[in-house]
């Protein structure tokens, strides 16, 4: 599932390409996946022209100049490719848009499970996306300080990893990146919330913060090197799916634990 680096290495990567760029023509091609019908999807974009690219949890925005927005929410398995027109599409394409640059924008699903919205303007967005007004502080908002962190963490009280993939909670945060800051903050997966001293919680905020800048980096540069990807970048994560691995902090094997279909990789020794 794409997380805050991979959403905003997308980001980043279309905001060097789409803003002033106008939409020539847009198409349809997997109705289930676009929550608009067809002809009005196209017909409201023909003619638009790219604001700038935005994200707020695990959707991404793609805002236009009459204010309408195109709403993205990739779940597992959703893609983007920019390309020209003449290059293969993928069998499981949602969406085309024909841009005036010659390119095309397109969005792939191969389960499916994506869901793309419409939105006429951004005081829409709560009656277009479902539990949109229900989503929790971005990841990496600035409004979410310290404080406002350990303030919505308790009111969770279950396995730390659980309330932090919560959107309710904060927002971005999916299965991987939460092994990945829970090994940075030292903290055992499967604790309790409520066993954790604030002590603690201060240094799963600022796990989070050094996690996504640094994970954001390298996932935005790798993508402007080598273009838009056809998986999520995770070799240079430290402990999700290494497990048996050594861990790179103190040299113990990593642990891996499959539990409702989601893994969960951490270091028994060094994580408490």
């Amino acid at each position: 599932m794409p997380e805050v680096p991979d959403l905003e290495g997308y980001r980043a990567y279309f905001n060097r390409r789409l803003p002033g760029v106008g939409v020539g023509q847009a198409a349809v091609t997997i109705p289930i996946v676009v929550r608009a019908p067809k002809e009005e999807f196209a017909q409201a974009l023909a003619g638009e022209t790219f604001a700038e690219v935005c994200r707020r949890g695990k959707y991404l925005l793609f805002p236009f100049r009459s204010g309408r927005l195109v709403v993205v929410h990739p779940m597992l398995s959703g893609r983007f490719q920019y390309c020209d027109p003449g290059e293969k599409r993928r069998s499981k394409t949602a969406f085309v848009l024909g841009l005036d640059n010659g390119m095309e924008l397109r969005y792939f699903d191969d389960r499916l499970m994506g869901k793309v919205y419409l939105a006429v303007h951004e005081g829409e967005l709560s009656a277009v996306v479902p539990r949109w007004s229900e989503m929790g502080p971005d990841a990496m908002s600035p409004e979410l300080t310290e404080e406002l962190f350990v303030q919505r963490l308790q009111k969770y009280r279950g396995q730390i990893k659980n309330v932090l993939t919560k959107e309710q909670c904060v927002a971005g945060i999916g299965n991987a990146y939460a092994d990945e800051v829970l090994w940075e903050a030292g903290i055992h997966p499967y604790r309790r919330r409520v066993e954790l001293s604030d002590e603690a919680l201060g240094r799963l905020y600022g796990a989070v913060r050094a996690v996504m800048q640094w994970a954001t980096l390298i996932v935005a540069e790798r993508m402007e090197a080598e273009g838009l990807p056809d998986d999520h970048y995770r070799d240079h994560l430290r402990v999700h799916r290494r497990g048996g691995e050594a861990c790179p902090r103190c040299g113990s094997r990593i642990s891996e634990i499959t539990a409702g279909r989601r893994i969960t990789n951490f270091c028994r020794k060094c994580q408490e």
